[in-house]
């Protein structure tokens, strides 16, 4: 008998790291009901949230996380203070983090989203404004978009990742899990 895959769409909270056992005790994967043999496809920080794509398939997984195919990542991201269009230009044709430049990203400044509240929230300071942006990435280096934002010396304060490839988070709650439709994982495939 065929074995059959499956695939997974987690909104992944904030403080909770996307591997399935942790040494430390953190929350992790480990707390959610996800069947044997599925695992997170790439990563999100401990602190960041939003978008996890899970699965059994490891001939899709390595096929995403092969570099060369530069699949799109999008963020929500919530800064300190409000960036100008010239660093908003620097951040979209490549900013130099850890001795190597990014490859060229979407930015937009964007309205204050309608999101799930963080837990605990961000420390809201009166004196320094915050603004959102959205970014689009094709690359995956640790903490790239943490690194970037700092490059133009506006912090990252919130990170929420809201689409991976074809994948969107759309309504799905904060903390809550779904299996992708096949319609969803045609399109996937497709993309590859």
């Amino acid at each position: 008998m065929e074995k059959v895959n499956k695939y997974f769409l987690l909104n992944k909270p904030f403080n909770l790291l996307s591997q399935f056992t942790d040494e430390l005790g953190r929350r992790n994967l480990g707390e959610f009901n996800f069947p044997p043999n599925v695992y997170s496809v790439g990563r999100l920080d401990y602190d960041s949230e939003g978008l996890l794509f899970l699965t059994d398939d490891r001939t899709l997984t390595d096929k995403i996380l092969n570099p060369k195919f530069k699949h799109e990542k999008e963020y929500l991201v919530q800064v300190e203070g409000i960036p100008s269009s010239d660093e908003l230009m620097l951040l979209e044709a490549g900013v130099v983090i850890e001795g190597k430049k990014t490859l060229p990203a979407k930015i937009k400044l964007i309205e204050s989203p309608i999101v799930w509240e963080r837990r605990p929230p961000i420390r809201d300071r009166k004196n320094i404004p915050t603004a959102w942006l959205s970014i689009t990435i094709t690359e995956g280096r640790k903490r790239q978009i943490r690194k970037m934002t700092a490059a133009i010396g506006h912090p990252t304060l919130r990170l929420i990742r809201i689409r991976f490839m074809n994948l969107v988070l759309a309504d799905l709650p904060n903390g809550k899990f779904r299996e992708l439709s096949e319609e969803e994982i045609t399109q996937l495939k497709n993309k590859l």
